[in-house]
């Protein structure tokens, strides 16, 4: 950040009087800017034994399988975020059941809250961002093309923990790919 909504002025990065940690500070007008993680809410929208994934037509991941999923919109309940994004990449209507995992990316400042959902009809097909949509069953999945570690990691949660019909609420880290391979 360069300069304050509040006034226009030019900030500095600082810690302000009573905190911990630098923020964005107007001395104009004495505004604190606090930025926040971005929360992330999607669903794993099942129909009988199979999931539907969406073909990304946008970067990052451009033409890469994908859950649907998106940013939480202000005014917007976690669970109406996920429904939302569901139709909007894929045109499909679910219900969603159950928060199911929740995963810190704290390395890009993102909450990621997936959600249990059931498709309500076999209507779908390609929203603005996808240029595909299609269900898989687990043997189908094209696990050497889906977009992000947090969806990968995801499905093999639910896959896991599908056959025994238990759906246990999971916290996990995202860790960076180098801190991942160190770890090793």
């Amino acid at each position: 950040m360069n300069y304050c909504s509040n006034c226009s002025n030019t900030l500095k990065f600082c810690i302000p009087p009573g905190d911990d940690r630098p923020r964005f500070l107007c001395d104009a007008c004495g505004t604190i800017h606090y930025e926040n993680p971005k929360m992330v809410v999607g669903c794993i929208p099942e129909f009988e034994d199979k999931i539907l994934l969406c073909r990304r037509s946008i970067e990052p991941c451009f033409d890469k399988w994908t859950l649907p999923a998106g940013y939480l919109e202000n005014g917007e309940t976690v669970s109406d975020g996920a429904a939302r994004e569901a139709y909007e990449e894929a045109y499909a209507n679910v219900e969603i059941l159950a928060p199911y995992a929740l995963f810190n990316i704290c390395y890009v400042n993102q909450v990621y809250l997936m959600f249990r959902a059931l498709l309500i009809d076999g209507n779908f097909r390609p929203g603005n961002e996808s240029n595909e949509v299609r269900l898989f069953t687990e043997e189908e999945i094209p696990w050497h093309n889906i977009a992000f570690t947090v969806i990968k990691e995801t499905l093999k949660h639910y896959l896991k923990d599908r056959p025994n019909g238990l759906f246990p609420f999971y916290i996990g880290d995202i860790l960076p790919r180098k801190k991942i391979e160190n770890a090793s």
